[in-house]
């Protein structure tokens, strides 16, 4: 990890809630990146923590945070309920707006599988605030009935060896407003768990927010 960086374990104060998250302040400070994680996944997973690693040494700052809490999660269909998981990333989102330490940041958002939908969803509500999406192996069909009022740069990266979600996507993509653009990485199951396919991610992502996620 850059030693220059700062993390921390923070807790996120949300009306009556405590959402865990995982902040990595990076030295340069290029923007912020709020990961909306998938069905089942948590601030813990194991292949968003090696992006935000990844992206920290590039300069980019990141939060890893609990959609759900420990109690909420443990009903099944919350996982999937996008109107919730949206108005969570809102609130978290706004949050980011206010710390101090991330206050002057601009925002970008990375979806995986579900998380994806409500980055997308939260993204339309945010407006201007969000200046970039990148979606890993995400469910964009999930929020298809708000995919034409995203305006803003979109990546969309699926795994070769994905087919079902290939197609999902495609058809996402087609509905976008903004600039959007779906790579698919050879070689790559749903999870990118094969040897160099998540450091694929890790450097299609870090160029796209290079790219995209600028102050005005």
């Amino acid at each position: 990890m850059n030693t220059s960086a700062t993390y921390k374990e923070i807790e996120i104060k949300i009306d009556a809630l405590v959402l865990k998250g995982n902040l990595r302040l990076a030295e340069e400070g290029k923007g912020i990146v709020l990961f909306a994680h998938g069905s089942g996944s948590s601030r813990l997973s194991s292949r968003n923590n090696y992006v935000a690693d990844f992206l920290l040494e590039k300069g980019f700052s990141s939060l890893l945070f609990d959609l759900l809490t420990a109690k909420e999660d443990l009903v099944y269909e919350n996982r999937f309920d996008i109107t919730l998981l949206t108005q969570r990333l809102v609130k978290v989102t706004r949050w980011v707006q206010n710390y101090e330490a991330t206050t002057n940041l601009p925002i970008a958002y990375f979806g995986a599988s579900t998380g994806a939908a409500s980055a997308l969803a939260a993204a339309v509500v945010m407006g201007d605030a969000i200046k970039t999406i990148v979606s890993r192996g995400g469910r964009p069909d999930l929020a298809l009935s708000i995919l034409n009022s995203v305006k803003i740069p979109t990546l969309l990266v699926v795994g070769g060896d994905d087919a079902v979600v290939i197609e999902l996507n495609k058809k996402a993509k087609a509905m976008l407003s903004g600039i959007a653009r779906l790579t698919i990485v050879e070689g790559a199951s749903h999870l990118f768990e094969e040897p160099g396919k998540l450091d694929e991610v890790a450097g299609l992502t870090s160029d796209w927010f290079d790219k995209y996620l600028v102050l005005n």
